[in-house]
């Protein structure tokens, strides 16, 4: 019997939520069916999903960055299945790959000046460890210094430099040298810097966890101070770059010019797992050029030709559908909807974000009923306001957010970079609606906390 998947797909589709329960993760799928993103999609297409039944949801998730593309861009399908019929004789290993070649020069040609040497790994947090190792060995140094908020990866070595206390629970110990300094704090960065035994200072230009942006001349000073100690500088880009910001790298709204840049998520388009290292040739040798040290640090897959072919092609859709101007000029058409929206409602405390990488600041409101509701949310468990919103924009009005991060009251929005303005006007329009509603203590943004706290004081 010849296999199909279509047929086991149609066979099986109602089954995912229990298959999980059993043989996967039972806490998150029974998460997503108290907040009810239990849905069972069948499609997926540009900056939209449909569930079986065909009800269309607006994806603000873009799978955390991953899709800036959007879903199903039929230039990067064409590439992959263009690249299965060809039959490439993938992963020979002693073998020095076209496509992997071809991928690093492209790149390259988008770096800031001096990063010219490239390395290929799996997912951000593979690429993140990879530099911090490599800025180890090329300055022989112990040391790793991160900021508060951080947000790099969750393996051991990239939950070290996790700014999150929530994520580290349960983990220790964990790497030793890794040492935590405050955003927008010089004087700290630069104490710890004088020290002499920092490899490296790692940052995310823009923090995923919370949309925080540093000041103006934060991060050009951190990478001056870098330089007058010898310390390496790190722009982690994994959830930041490819355009999310309106710029390719983000550090690019700073003029920085790092030592190692690390890309992931939306990097092969959404379909095969990639990430990459890049930094200077001259750190790359400390590590690589003896012969006999040629392949002191390797990944399995991280040259595959699917992943190259991907690549290849997201970087010509991004370059030829302008998707970086896009995302600049629809960032700008969005925030200036959330703002207007921050003059109309108390909650709203901060909007902040460049392009399309966007966080909705709430805290709480002075009326007396919504404010104790407010209280009573937040002593179950913090975040929880924010959480009622991101059900609301769900159920009322298909729309998929995030909460920005573990007990924050900041809800996140990252679209694909190919929205337009309807896109934009539906999103402010759906958030219009939900925080007119949580207005109201007895609306229906209210009536979804009452099963959260019970959940939430159950823990």
């Amino acid at each position: 019997m010849a296999f199909s998947l279509a047929q086991l797909i149609a066979q099986r589709q109602h089954e995912q939520y229990p298959l999980h329960e059993r043989y996967i993760n039972p806490s998150f799928a029974r998460v997503q069916g108290i907040i009810g993103f239990d849905k069972i999609y069948a499609r997926g297409q540009g900056a939209y999903l449909w569930d079986i039944e065909g009800n269309r949801y607006l994806d603000l998730l873009a799978g955390y960055s991953v899709l800036n593309l959007g879903r199903s861009h039929p230039t990067v399908k064409q590439a992959l299945q263009e690249m299965l019929s060809l039959d490439r004789p993938n992963l020979v290993k002693m073998d020095c790959p076209l496509l992997a070649g071809l991928l690093a020069e492209e790149l390259v040609k988008r770096m800031p000046p001096g990063l010219d040497a490239v390395f290929f790994a799996n997912s951000g947090a593979d690429a993140v460890d990879a530099a911090l190792k490599f800025a180890r060995a090329a300055t022989k140094r112990p040391r790793v210094l991160y900021l508060d908020h951080a947000f790099h990866g969750l393996t051991l070595g990239t939950l070290s430099a996790n700014g999150g206390a929530a994520f580290q629970e349960g983990f220790g110990p964990l790497m030793p040298g890794f040492d935590m300094v405050s955003m927008n704090d010089l004087q700290s960065l630069e104490g710890e810097l004088r020290k002499g035994d920092v490899a490296a200072f790692i940052v995310e230009p823009i923090q995923g966890k919370g949309v925080h942006i540093p000041t103006d001349d934060y991060l050009p000073e951190a990478q001056r101070l870098c330089r007058k100690y010898g310390t390496l500088f790190v722009c982690d880009e994994v959830q930041v770059g490819m355009g999310r910001t309106g710029r390719f790298l983000a550090c690019e709204h700073w003029g920085l010019e790092p030592d190692f840049v690390t890309l992931s998520k939306s990097l092969s388009g959404g379909y095969v797992p990639v990430s990459v290292v890049i930094t200077r040739r001259s750190i790359h040798d400390r590590i690589f050029k003896p012969l006999d040290r040629c392949q002191v640090h390797s990944t399995t897959f991280g040259q595959n030709e699917l992943a190259m072919a991907a690549g290849l092609a997201a970087l010509q859709v991004i370059e030829e559908e302008k998707l970086i101007e896009n995302a600049a000029m629809m960032g700008e058409k969005l925030l200036k909807g959330l703002f207007a929206l921050k003059e109309r409602y108390e909650q709203i405390i901060d909007v902040r974000g460049k392009g399309l990488m966007i966080g909705i600041e709430f805290g709480p409101p002075r009326s007396l009923r919504l404010k104790a509701a407010w209280i009573a949310a937040e002593a179950a468990q913090k975040g929880l306001f924010t959480q009622l919103l991101v059900m609301a924009l769900m159920r009322d009005h298909r729309i998929l957010t995030q909460v920005g991060g573990p007990s924050v009251n900041i809800l996140k929005l990252l679209p694909p970079l190919i929205i337009g303005d309807e896109e934009v006007e539906m999103i402010v329009t759906a958030l219009d609606a939900v925080l007119a509603e949580a207005a109201q203590v007895r609306g229906r943004v209210w009536s979804l906390s009452g099963q959260l706290i019970k959940h939430a004081l159950a823990r």
